[in-house]
């Protein structure tokens, strides 16, 4: 996480100085942000420095240097965890959707960290939220491939830098209350490096999904500020008539139904979105609980908050051997991803 952290009573007052017209009422702003269920949230720079960001190209800038040094702690940070170095690396996925580069980021951190020359890259960019789960899905797709390799997934969104100066909308004071920054990384390996020894949960299966006719429920609307957010309030009805279906279908291929899983790591798209997960698949009501904590400590974080949420299941909470898990998040598309984990 980056060092400014903030408390969202904090925060409230500060983006309203910067979102809304001199003078505005904020009643609609401070009802946002004491329901979004977010306490506190790290942002990239000190808050008293987005004024200072007058247009795309300078929140870009921010977001490139801030992302490096980011992306550089959580992967180094995953592979001494992993008792691994940057040349044990075969192949890294780079995924971000609050900044773009040429060369991209993995590309900048290769030859600062000691890749291997030959490391094979896939930088990411335009699945957002989904793309924590995603990522891992398509790791285990290459490293089925290639049993005896290992795969690296590095997530850095910067989700403040993206907040759009005078925009007084909804979407972009829906954003504001919700989203905070940060950077994770995760280490797999094929099924021949593994070995009996290997820590955290094996993938067993993945299944994406698209939604037809939902592309304007979430994303960008790309402009000359930037990124402004796009955000419909109808991603909960996506989960309730549609999601429970298709992942309740996914479970039942591998002779599964809800109630024989025993690990739920779900990207907290916000309040609603995890109340109508919890109430659609039949949940116990303490199923999210670790969702629902990572995004009252550090907001939702696109990509990186269901790795964030994996890595406190695993520091606080860990399956005994044996427990089956699910992994997932929802993103721009509209889509989702799950991925099946025996731990």
């Amino acid at each position: 996480m980056p060092p400014y952290r903030y408390a969202q009573e904090e925060l409230t007052e500060a983006i309203g100085d910067l979102c809304l017209p001199a003078g505005a009422d904020r009643t609609l702003l401070r009802r946002l942000h004491a329901s979004a269920g977010v306490r506190a949230r790290h942002l990239a720079l000190p808050i008293e420095r987005y004024a200072d960001l007058g247009d795309f190209g300078q929140s870009n800038d921010a977001w490139l240097a801030v992302g490096l040094e980011l992306g550089e702690e959580a992967l180094v940070g995953a592979l001494q965890e992993a008792g691994l170095g940057p040349a044990d690396v075969d192949l890294l996925v780079c995924t971000s959707i609050t900044g773009i580069a040429a060369p991209s980021l993995d590309a900048r951190l290769a030859g600062r960290l000691g890749l291997r020359p030959d490391v094979k890259r896939l930088p990411v960019f335009g699945l957002g939220c989904v793309a924590g789960a995603a990522g891992l899905a398509r790791l285990h797709d290459y490293l089925r491939g290639h049993p005896a390799d290992t795969a690296v997934l590095l997530s850095i969104e910067l989700c403040s830098l993206t907040l759009q100066r005078r925009d007084d909308s909804r979407a972009n004071l829906v954003a504001g209350a919700l989203f905070g920054d940060g950077a994770a990384a995760l280490v797999a390996r094929g099924s021949a490096g593994a070995g009996p020894e290997a820590a955290g949960p094996f993938v067993v299966a993945t299944r994406s999904r698209l939604y037809p006719d939902t592309e304007q429920l979430l994303g960008w609307d790309i402009g000359p500020t930037g990124f402004r957010v796009v955000i419909d309030a109808g991603v909960p009805d996506i989960v309730r008539d549609h999601f429970g279906r298709h992942l309740r279908a996914f479970l039942a291929d591998h002779g599964l139904t809800t109630d024989d899983i025993g690990s739920w790591v779900c990207h907290p798209g916000g309040p609603k979105v995890l109340s109508t997960m919890t109430d659609t698949l039949g949940l116990p009501d303490d199923a999210l609980q670790t969702a629902w904590h990572s995004l009252a400590t550090v907001g939702n974080m696109s990509s990186a908050s269901v790795l964030h949420i994996l890595q406190k299941t695993w520091e606080f909470n860990r399956p005994e051997p044996g427990t089956w898990g699910v992994l997932l998040a929802m993103g721009p598309g509209f889509c989702s991803e799950v991925v099946l984990l025996r731990w």
